[in-house]
């Protein structure tokens, strides 16, 4: 099931997790599973690239963070085909997304020998460059009325939906805006008339997609399965420039 209206689909370079991830859902969508378990799962398998990567088995490691991206599109896909999307697992996704981000540059800054401070630097290309994906899709599925489980600005505690507990949305709601706030608020200073302008054009949205986190694992694959892990801090790095050029586009159109 898509985000977006079939009129309005992207091409989205980030998301080629989504069929393989439907599979899955097939599988899932009769069984006792649900969606917070299957975001364990990717948790479980970013987790063993990290190690696979300590190890130098850099192929393994590549699989499993390709394995991470099918089952993070294989989670909000079962909430959309079960018909249960919860707060909780929204912030839970993002919450172990950025901690795997974390935990995947500084293993291959550790395995390369990079200084903390370019670790550092590459991590917060990495999530710049992320939720400025994330803030023009959200808004884009706001105004065509898609999946609006995520918000375009993250103020407020939301009130929680049927089938989970306010204390546990809560928590993770303050969590999130701990680990995502700056970055949110990067992006929205840049551009904070976003969502009042035009319709995002759909070649504009397959740009941006290549900030998306699926696509930035598929980099960090392609450059793992290369044996070439001590370039994947400066394509980050150096890939950040792209983010104003973006912004500029969609001021324009």
């Amino acid at each position: 099931m898509s985000k977006l209206p079939q009129a309005h689909r992207f091409t989205d370079l980030s998301d080629y997790g989504r069929k393989p991830a439907q599979y899955i859902v097939r599988f899932l969508k009769d069984t006792s599973a649900t969606p917070v378990q299957v975001t364990l799962l990717f948790f479980v398998s970013g987790m063993i690239a990290i190690y696979c990567i300590y190890t130098e088995y850099y192929i393994l490691a590549a699989i499993f963070m390709i394995l991470k991206s099918v089952l993070d599109a294989a989670d909000g896909e079962l909430a959309r085909v079960k018909k249960t999307p919860s707060y909780t697992g929204r912030y839970l996704d993002s919450i172990l997304d950025i901690v795997l981000n974390a935990l995947f540059l500084f293993m291959i800054g550790y395995k390369t020998d990079a200084d903390t401070w370019l670790i550092i630097l590459a991590f917060i290309a990495l999530q710049i460059q992320g939720t400025l994906y994330n803030y023009y899709y959200v808004i884009l599925r706001y105004k065509l009325n898609g999946d609006t489980t995520s918000r375009i600005t993250e103020t407020g505690t939301p009130q929680a939906l049927p089938g989970e507990e306010q204390v546990t949305v809560t928590a993770l709601f303050y969590t999130y805006k701990v680990l995502y706030g700056l970055f949110d608020k990067i992006i929205y200073t840049l551009d904070p008339r976003a969502a009042k302008g035009k319709l995002i054009p759909n070649w504009l949205m397959t740009l941006v997609s290549t900030f998306g986190l699926g696509f930035q694992l598929l980099i960090m694959a392609t450059l793992l399965v290369l044996q070439s892990p001590e370039l994947i801090i400066p394509f980050f790095i150096t890939y950040t420039l792209l983010v104003p050029v973006c912004i500029i586009l969609r001021m324009k159109v």
